[in-house]
């Protein structure tokens, strides 16, 4: 019998926890079929090969094609479900809130900057705020599976802009999706990703 290399984890919410923001049919979807998908194929592509001993975060840097797009996408999938929760939304407060009205000038610019941002990418692909190792922050997109891993930044908050994430619930109102993650951000967790220095 087969054991697979990598896992999917359970999500630390029920699948209709984060409606009317994300509903439950598009967790179902979403993370029930599209994300099972990413990781099964990873564990294929890395079987038997020099990849299966390597940390996921190190096949993103090192990989290309199918083998980078299914491991970034299965990494991203885990990285943008864990950054929300039911009583999420407000806002971060510590180190993050300095350091976004630091680089951005205020909260409410951030989150206007961010959504022009995954509103503004064209196709398939992410919005990423991260940070470089002195901690300052960029907001970045990316297309298909980019990572932002790949250019020597640490990853922070993500939001998903490829249409399966949010056709069920909004059809081609990609703006209005976004804006409504504000909602369900569990900035706790995400302020824990952000440090000073790398």
């Amino acid at each position: 019998m087969e054991v697979n290399i990598f896992t999917q984890p359970e999500l630390p919410y029920a699948p209709d926890a984060l409606a009317p923001a994300i509903s439950e049919e598009t967790i179902s979807y979403h993370w029930g079929k599209h994300e099972k998908t990413y990781i099964e194929n990873l564990n294929k592509l890395v079987r038997n090969t020099q990849w299966e001993d390597m940390p996921l975060e190190e096949i993103i840097r090192k990989a290309q094609g199918p083998l980078f797009n299914n491991a970034s996408q299965a990494w991203n999938h885990i990285f943008y479900f864990f950054s929300f929760s039911p009583d999420g939304g407000g806002e971060p407060d510590g180190e993050l809130a300095d350091a976004i009205k630091r680089d951005f000038g205020s909260f409410d610019e951030f989150k206007k900057l961010f959504v022009e941002a995954g509103t503004g990418l064209f196709g398939s692909g992410w919005v990423w705020l991260s940070q470089d190792k002195d901690g300052k922050l960029f907001i970045t997109q990316g297309s298909n599976a980019a990572n932002p891993i790949t250019d020597g930044l640490k990853p922070i908050l993500t939001f998903d802009v490829w249409e399966h994430a949010y056709y069920l619930d909004y059809q081609n109102r990609r703006a209005e999706a976004l804006g409504r993650l504000w909602d369900i951000v569990d900035w706790k967790v995400v302020s824990e990703r952000y440090s000073k220095k790398k």
